[in-house]
C-alpha cells in the first residue's frame, strides 16, 4: 500500500504534503470525504503496532466527550478511529512496510529522508 491519508482542512497536513520529496507514486485519501476501511485500519495496525499509535489525542471530540479521564483500551482506540475521522492522528503515510504517523517534526523528518 503507497497511501498518505490526511485532511484536506488541516494545513499542518498541506504543510508536510509540500514538504514531502515526492507523493507521485501515492494515493491521496482525503479521510473526511473519502473515509478509511476497516481493511486499511486494520493494515495501518499491522504496520503501527497498536490502534493507540494511530489515535489521536488532539482531536476536538476527544476532550469533548472527557477520554483523557478514561482508560481507553486497543478495542476502544479502534472503534472511535473507525467512528470519526478526526480520532486518526495525521497525515499517516504507508509506503509499503514503513508508516510513519502524526504531524512531530521527529516523524516528518523521518518520512522525508524514508521518500528521499
Amino acid at each position: 500500500m503507497k497511501k498518505i491519508f490526511y485532511l484536506k482542512t488541516c494545513d499542518t497536513c498541506r504543510k508536510i504534503l509540500k514538504s514531502l520529496p515526492t507523493t507521485e507514486e501515492f494515493t491521496l485519501r482525503e479521510i473526511k470525504t473519502e473515509p478509511i476501511t476497516p481493511e486499511e485500519l486494520e493494515e495501518m495496525h499491522r504496520l503501527a503496532g497498536s490502534y493507540e499509535a494511530l489515535f489521536s489525542r488532539k482531536a476536538t471530540l476527544y476532550k469533548e466527550r472527557g477520554l483523557k479521564d478514561v482508560q481507553l483500551t486497543e478495542q476502544d482506540y479502534k472503534n472511535y478511529i473507525m467512528e470519526h475521522y478526526t480520532f486518526l492522528s495525521r497525515p499517516v503515510i504507508v509506503d509499503g512496510d514503513s508508516i510513519f504517523i502524526g504531524n512531530s517534526p521527529k516523524n516528518v523528518q523521518a518520512a522525508i529522508a524514508h521518500l528521499s
